[in-house]
């Protein structure tokens, strides 16, 4: 072998590392390939293994564990050190990563919580527990010198300009411009940008054209075309690498809505450019001065309640902010409300799930349906503001749980707790599964429904409540464990105040004749859905991923319990995880609390009004055909009340059979589209 074939073989390493960590079904078959590539260079005279390691993505450990020839002299005759385990793998979760300094939010094992190393493909991972009772003391308190507090200063707005990269135009205050962007690339954008408007402007926000994906088809994944995007030279800038208190520098890598920050070589000028998509979703025809109008109605409306209201990068960023201006200024929580201990946060990560996401397929459902209707929830999260954990959580055991009255269970599970339970599906069971239960995969979760299936879980109280009191029969739930709070309302007045916001908007658009003016409100109601959303999904505060850049040239400089997440000729991307931030705005039991809430609602919700039930399990069994979040996709029509009220069920789609019933999640997303316009088109013509 000749150096040009070993350098050959390096190239093919990585192409090799990438496949492995991206196709898990493939992993045995990938990994032994990868063993017989690293055997074949090592017959190269000159091959070393601290030079193959990283081009494999496994440690130099692992590496001569493979090839035993790889090893020092010194170390030939020695038993190779133990692979260590990979890594956790990334998440794609973006709701909450403006929360960290150019961080990708990622799953990891809850501190002190014991969880087993991942789980093998087709194995539902093993949930953490809480440790024996000696060990519980630093867990169930708070962590000192974090609390979160009401701000005694106001946010510093940023002068921010709208473009549409596919065509150029470019619009600054109330002037348009139309730009000549080159390539697209960021430093095409950025010098067209600041050639035209002054140095003031802080922000730019990319509404169509998506350049990140104008070189796509050069990568594999669309992830690495997003990565080189970001990272490309741009003469005369480099990334931002913040200043002060400022937590948001450096690029985040995101496939649709990633963000770059950049900063002039002399440091006297930071920009970022951000996608509007973060805040809603944009159709044709809205052209950078709607969203320029969108943006301006939004910062008025929030006005009426904040007077120092003030919109930054995103809506989550946004809604914290907004919500650290509610924090009660007398009573108990004057002095604001204090985090969680790391251990009790790293467990909620770990076993609270978000929305419900679940395709169910025949024989469940018929192949061929009668129709598809999509019931969406209303601003759905807003409807279960209302009550939060708040104050120092207790631990419920088994013995202390059995000891209390029915009473005195049923206000518990009604209350604010999270639960440890052991379920069992009733016998006769015919219709979806109530609680979540792991699955394989990363914070993947199913919801097991045949009967006399055990499994161990967590769930919320709604959730527990609802497996044990819904419309159909009680299913077996066993209390294990569990950690129950004070009932508070920290998030009540920050919701009211959106939700009162969202409705004047949404009457703003119902009643607007221009329709010039009618989709600023319409995209203005939907932004501060999202500062809620977004908010809620803040609080939780997964743990860290830093992503950082290494040239190509200083591979064996790669962190070593850094992932790689995309290469080019020029540069390796990677990431690492760094734990929990140092964060006063990390209340994961408020998250978990809400979300828990809007799963339990998705399959029976009492509107007191109509005294009457709504939900999934009060369709007919075989008639639910998905979950999506706030949605549930049935087969028959139902008549559940929607008075235009957050939680309400609104028909959203109709499609008349008969339908071949959907086997993946486009074929479910192309039925849900074709639905929306089937349903519009009936409204028009009546």
């Amino acid at each position: 072998m000749d150096a040009q074939s070993y350098n050959t073989g390096l190239a093919e390493l990585r192409t090799l590392r990438d496949q492995i960590k991206k196709t898990t079904a493939a992993l045995a078959r990938l990994e032994t390939e990868r063993s017989k590539a690293i055997t074949a260079l090592a017959d190269y005279d000159k091959a070393k293994a601290d030079r193959i390691a990283p081009a494999a993505g496994i440690s130099v450990a692992e590496t001569v564990a493979i090839a035993p020839q790889l090893a020092p002299d010194s170390l030939a005759d020695s038993p190779a050190a133990a692979p260590t385990d990979p890594p956790p793998g990334p998440s794609t979760d973006a709701a909450a990563h403006d929360a960290a300094p150019a961080a990708q939010q990622a799953p990891a094992p809850p501190p002190g919580a014991g969880q087993d190393p991942p789980a093998a493909v087709g194995v539902p991972r093993a949930l953490p527990s809480l440790p024996e009772d000696t060990e519980t003391g630093r867990w169930f308190t708070h962590t000192p010198g974090l609390i979160s507090q009401r701000p005694n200063f106001m946010q510093r707005p940023r002068s921010t300009v709208f473009l549409d990269t596919a065509t150029g135009v470019l619009v600054h205050r109330d002037h348009t411009t139309r730009l000549d962007l080159g390539d697209q690339s960021a430093a095409a954008i950025l010098t067209a940008v600041f050639h035209t408007v002054p140095d003031s402007v802080e922000r730019i926000y990319i509404t169509a054209g998506d350049p990140w994906h104008h070189d796509a088809d050069r990568y594999p994944y669309l992830r690495d075309a997003v990565a080189a995007w970001l990272n490309a030279p741009v003469p005369g800038w480099r990334t931002d690498t913040g200043q002060g208190k400022d937590r948001l520098a450096g690029h985040f890598v995101h496939v649709r809505n990633p963000v770059g920050r950049y900063q002039r070589d002399d440091g006297k000028h930071r920009v970022e450019i951000r996608s509007a998509g973060e805040w809603f979703d944009l159709e044709d025809g809205d052209d950078p001065a709607i969203v320029r109008d969108t943006f301006l109605l939004l910062w008025q409306e929030l006005r009426r309640h904040w007077p120092d209201a003030v919109i930054m990068g995103s809506p989550s960023q946004t809604g914290r902010d907004l919500w650290t201006r509610t924090i009660p200024e007398r009573g108990k929580y004057a002095d604001g409300y204090p985090v969680l201990s790391e251990e009790l946060r790293g467990l909620l990560h770990a076993t609270a799930g978000q929305g419900r996401n679940e395709l169910i397929t025949p024989p469940r459902i018929p192949a061929q349906l009668p129709g598809l209707l999509e019931y969406d929830r209303t601003f759905a999260y807003a409807k279960h503001t209302w009550k939060s954990p708040v104050g120092t959580p207790r631990r419920i055991t088994p013995r202390t749980f059995a000891s209390w009255t029915a009473q005195e269970q049923t206000n518990a599970l009604y209350g604010c707790g999270h639960w440890h339970v052991r379920v069992t599906v009733p016998d006769g069971w015919n219709h979806v599964g109530i609680l979540p239960a792991p699955a394989p995969g990363e914070r993947a979760w199913h919801y097991p429904h045949t009967p006399g299936t055990t499994f161990t879980t967590w769930a919320g109280g709604p959730e527990v409540h609802a497996a044990l009191n819904n419309p159909i029969q009680p299913w077996k739930v066993e209390i294990l464990d569990g950690i129950l709070w004070e009932a508070g309302k920290p998030l009540t007045d920050w919701a009211r105040k959106l939700k009162d916001t969202w409705a004047n908007l949404a009457a703003q658009e119902h009643f607007q004749g221009d329709e010039r003016n009618k989709r600023p409100a319409h995209l203005a109601s939907r932004a501060v859905r999202a500062i809620l959303l977004y908010g809620i999904g803040s609080f939780a505060q997964r743990p860290r991923m830093v992503t950082g850049t290494t040239p190509r040239s200083m591979e064996r400089d790669v962190p070593a319990d850094a992932e790689i997440i995309g290469f080019d000729d020029n540069v390796i991307t990677w990431q690492q995880p760094t734990g929990f931030a140092w964060d006063p705005n990390a209340h994961p039991e408020w998250a978990a609390t809400i979300w828990s809430g809007a799963r339990a609602a998705l399959l029976t919700q009492y509107h007191r009004d109509e005294d009457t039930y709504a939900g999934a399990l009060h369709a007919a069994p075989g008639s639910v055909a998905a979950f999506r979040t706030d949605a549930v996709y049935l087969t028959s029509a139902q008549n559940w009340p929607h008075r235009q009220q957050p939680g309400d069920y609104l028909l959203k789609g109709h499609l008349t059979g008969p339908l071949t019933a959907p086997d993946s999640e486009e074929n479910l997303l192309a039925l849900r589209d074709a639905g929306r316009i089937a349903l519009a088109a009936s409204r028009k013509e009546t």
